[in-house]
């Protein structure tokens, strides 16, 4: 597992993933053509990173291993319940599991806080301790957000050979990128060029 070595995007996002943090998520780990792999979460780094360009965390989190390595089992959960989804097949009970635990980690209220200069106001406070249930509470609820609400319809996996993201489909849509739908059409050419003609 990898982590690309400049900021720059390998890919722009899925579509979809500007409106759920959680497809955002479940991309986080891209196969690419040639035996490349992508893990936006390999490290602590890479995860603290990704964390704090989506809001989840402040720069100086300090995210340890096994904060990662939790993060990465979530991802793997909600990639079998998107799997599951598109496929139309039953959901694994582990996954599901995982995401109600997830689900449950952080307060959902906001607690009254007093500022002497400004008064009375609502605010979720969030100790350093709580970064990571707080991450993994707000990922898991935008996921089960995304897989019960009206675009559930539209996830699908990118139909682009290796690629193994999702996204949400616009009209025939099929891919992620531009690159995954050029890959797709010039592989399905070069069928149609190899095959033998049929009499």
């Amino acid at each position: 597992m990898s982590e690309p070595p400049t900021a720059e995007p390998v890919l722009p996002p899925a579509p979809g993933a500007e409106t759920y943090l959680a497809l955002d998520f479940v991309n986080s780990a891209v196969a690419l053509s040639g035996g490349q792999f992508i893990d936006f979460l390999g490290t602590p780094e890479g995860t603290n990173r990704w964390l704090t360009e989506r809001g989840l965390a402040p720069a100086d989190a300090g995210i340890q291993e096994m904060c990662t390595t939790q993060l990465r089992s979530l991802r793997e959960h909600l990639r079998a319940l998107f799997a599951a989804r598109v496929g139309g097949l039953p959901a694994l009970p582990a996954a599901l599991s995982a995401v109600n635990d997830a689900l449950s980690r952080a307060p959902t209220a906001a607690l009254l806080l007093w500022d002497d200069r400004n008064g009375p106001y609502r605010a979720a406070p969030c100790p350093t301790n709580e970064i990571l249930d707080r991450a993994l509470a707000t990922l898991a609820a935008n996921a089960a957000d995304l897989l019960t609400g009206a675009d559930a319809e539209r996830l699908t996996a990118c139909g682009s050979t290796p690629c193994n993201r999702y996204l949400l489909r616009h009209g025939r849509r099929h891919w992620c990128s531009t690159r995954c739908g050029d890959r797709a059409r010039a592989a399905r050419a070069y069928a149609r060029r190899t095959r033998p003609d049929q009499e």
